[in-house]
């Protein structure tokens, strides 16, 4: 009797899969959407279905569509699959980012949107010089309708697929009284005129051609046998669209992502193309990947109960083999102070029983929370790492700060001064700061008195003395209060009275909001310290810590920067209503972003894989003043038997859990959290007006020049009156008065001047 042929041998891609990530592989015809949660071997699938699609023959590597976030996810992908195809992947040549298939696709159509072959792509730097230029055309104050908010729209606008057509009356009403759309187009024209695309044009452009041209949408149709996605939660309106036109009519569309992960609706993610996708393709495989291989039981039931309070979500439950592990630690502490202190305790312990550094982290909701850990680690020796970010005192607005503080407390500090004398944008080009160096060195004084100096004389144009004039002065006004305020009382008026709050406020985008928040940490930061000189010196310390040194690292970040990362101990401090759910997020999106920063708490929570402490404090330093801080609403919606909790003050969970049982509104925000400031000019500056220290008009203080250096003025030996003379500006004259190192001059060309003897010479 004949042998039945053996079985054949199984593919080696599928050793090692769970029998829903084989049917994510295997469930190759048709929409698929493959629920992946969080540590579930979602890659592993997704490189497993493209190497059984390539091994199978049903279509040539050439013939798949693959497109990831980001650049790493992409090489990440074509790694595992060439590892595991014995290098098929090299013929794959349409893997890469939205954008970078995107700007392939758009070279070969270029000129069905006015463009060429080989334009340029520019970057936010350039993208802001043209648009500034655009401004400024219109006859708009740049100040009142700044480049950087017009990029913020006409970005949001294009990850909406709208041309500027298609911009909404509501939406162009945002931008210099109904004008947004106007300059929208404009921008475009101007772009073409270039041949040049920003980032958000590389999709839009493809998007209106695959919209005008059905024969390039044919086309890429019959290329493309078979289109995957990573990470679909995070996609836009734009390549949401995008992926639908292309993957009609095969309909052979397989999308991997976890609708609890959409954190990113501030670049425009929309969570709803992943709630809506089998009805946007109907009859779709909806596969839920639900093994957990990262996280102990604990930590996943206890992710799992706090994000069952979002309406919107399909819904899973995650499971693992690992064990039960420990419950999630609940630690309420009196202050933030305390909370650095605790967690650095325990970070302490970690390291004494054995554990690695490496693989402690500590998340944060916002950046200005990682200072008090900073400072406490360096103050214990405790070697970290910011990841995703700058160290607190490294970052560009505590930077231009302390450049503020340093000059008031050492007026010849000339870094302090060039960091400052332009920022914000005061009118004072290259030109007039080069002038102000030349006779510095000139009059070998620091640049600040040499400043002062300059204001009586012609040397600088009318505008730019009247700036210059107006920071002196502002400078010797600081200076004069740094006497009789507390110091960092100075501190917030002088970033008010500076121009420099205004400067963020204008800014619109989730940045800037968070640099305010640094600048607000700043200030609270300089109450723990006496006077202005001993904290200065403390940054000057801080500054000199050796970050770079070899070794175990704590890490710290924000939980943005974590998705997709995990850690041994993971510590998630700052949960209070207003720092978590952030406050200003809430104010802005409504339930729609409460949804989304419990999505963040989730995504927290399972970055930890055997220790996760959540820890809250009751009272929070927020603009000076202390707060009575409300315990995260996310704290009450944690299963109980998952949780172990730990507190020093009176009521411990009970009394946190009421609170929060006891409201029907969700949104009973904590308004004292957020103390409204002036925008104009400070406390500082209404208190001496109306003591009449000073007319109102800084620009007439120009005693500043006394005040602000104590250095002399004395003139040039070799000088005198009826002398001719030479001026690199003004040409030939001669002189006709002298007071000190100040000249009148009558040029030959130019009229009667006042000009500063290191200026001229008599050659």
């Amino acid at each position: 009797m004949p042998e039945s042929p053996a079985a054949a041998p199984e593919p080696p891609y599928l050793a090692g899969l769970n029998p829903p990530q084989r049917e994510a592989v295997l469930t190759t015809e048709g929409p698929v959407l493959v629920l992946a949660g969080a540590g579930t071997g979602k890659t592993a699938a997704l490189t497993a279905r493209l190497a059984h699609i390539i091994a199978t023959r049903l279509a040539w590597p050439s013939q798949i569509l693959a497109v990831t976030f980001t650049n790493k996810a992409a090489r990440e992908m074509r790694g595992r699959v060439s590892a595991i195809s014995g290098g098929a992947i090299e013929g794959m040549p349409w893997l890469g980012t939205f954008h970078s298939v995107a700007a392939r696709m758009l070279r070969s159509h270029a000129e069905l949107v006015g463009l060429k072959s080989n334009l340029t792509i520019l970057d936010t730097d350039d993208q802001l010089r043209v648009l500034k230029q655009l401004i400024q055309a219109a006859n708009l104050d740049e100040k009142r309708w700044p480049a950087r908010q017009l990029a913020g729209l006409i970005d949001r606008w294009k990850n909406r697929g709208w041309t500027s057509s298609q911009v909404e009356p509501g939406e162009s009403e945002i931008f210099a009284n109904g004008r947004g759309a106007e300059l929208y187009a404009a921008y475009q024209e101007r772009l073409k005129t270039l041949n040049a695309c920003d980032f958000g044009d590389l999709l839009l452009h493809m998007l209106v051609i695959l919209r005008r041209h059905a024969d390039v949408l044919a086309a890429y149709r019959e290329r493309f046998k078979y289109i995957l996605v990573d990470e679909y939660q995070d996609t836009n309106q734009a390549q949401y669209e995008w992926l639908k036109l292309l993957a009609d009519p095969r309909r052979n569309l397989c999308c991997v992502g976890d609708d609890d992960q959409s954190i990113y609706s501030w670049r425009g993610a929309e969570v709803a193309n992943i709630l809506r996708f089998d009805r946007d393709f109907p009859g779709a495989a909806i596969i839920r990947l639900e093994q957990n291989y990262r996280s102990t039981s604990h930590i996943l039931a206890a992710a799992a109960g706090l994000i069952a309070h979002n309406a919107g979500r399909l819904g899973k439950t995650l499971w693992t083999n690992v064990g039960d592990g420990e419950p999630v630690k609940v630690i309420g502490v009196w202050d933030g102070p305390e909370e650095a202190r605790r967690v650095g305790e325990e970070i302490e312990g970690y390291q004494r029983g054995g554990g690695s550094l490496d693989d402690v982290a500590i998340l944060v909701r916002a950046q200005f929370q990682t200072r008090e850990f900073e400072e406490r680690f360096i103050a214990i020796g405790l070697p970290y790492q910011i990841i995703g970010g700058f160290r607190f005192y490294e970052r560009a607005e505590i930077r231009d700060a302390l450049a503020y503080l340093r000059l008031i407390a050492q007026p010849a500090d000339d870094l302090a001064f060039e960091r400052i004398v332009n920022q914000p944008k005061r009118g004072l080009g290259d030109k007039a700061v080069a002038r102000i160096h030349a006779f510095a060195r000139a009059s070998r004084q620091p640049l600040l008195l040499a400043a002062a100096q300059m204001l009586d004389s012609d040397e600088l144009t009318p505008q730019a003395r009247r700036s210059l004039g107006n920071f002196v002065a502002d400078i010797a006004r600081w200076r004069d209060q740094a006497s009789k305020l507390p110091h960092p009382e100075l501190a917030r008026i002088l970033l008010d009275e500076s121009g420099y709050t205004a400067m963020l406020q204008a800014d619109r985008t989730a940045e800037a909001a968070g640099r305010l928040e640094n600048l607000a940490e700043l200030a609270r930061a300089m109450e723990e310290y006496e006077s202005l000189g001993a904290f200065l010196e403390h940054v000057s310390l801080v500054m000199d810590n050796d970050e770079a040194r070899a070794g175990e690292k704590v890490t710290i970040m924000t939980i943005h920067a974590a998705k997709g990362l995990e850690f041994d101990r993971l510590f998630l401090p700052g949960w209070e209503e207003g720092v978590f759910p952030s406050q200003r997020s809430m104010d802005e999106g409504g339930l729609a972003s409460l949804e989304e920063e419990r999505r963040l708490a989730y995504v927290a929570i399972t970055r930890a894989r055997r220790q996760a402490t959540i820890l809250h404090a009751a009272n929070r330093r927020i603009y000076g003043q202390w707060t009575s801080s409300l315990p995260s609403r996310f704290l009450a919606e944690l299963p109980k038997e998952h949780i172990e909790e730990e507190t020093t003050m009176t009521g411990g969970e009970s009394l946190w859990r009421a609170q929060w049982s006891e409201r029907s509104d969700p949104f009973a925000h904590v308004a004292a959290l957020r103390p409204q400031r002036s925008q104009t000019r400070g406390p500082g500056w209404q208190r001496a007006a109306s003591s009449g220290n000073f007319s109102g008009q800084p620009e007439r203080i120009i005693e500043a020049r006394a005040s602000a250096v104590s250095l002399g003025n004395k003139g040039r030996d070799d000088l005198s009156l009826g002398q001719r003379v030479f001026h690199g500006k003004f040409g030939y004259g001669t002189i006709v008065g002298q007071e000190g190192n100040k000249l009148e001059i009558d040029f030959e060309h130019s009229g009667r001047k006042k000009v500063l003897d290191s200026f001229v010479s008599t050659d």
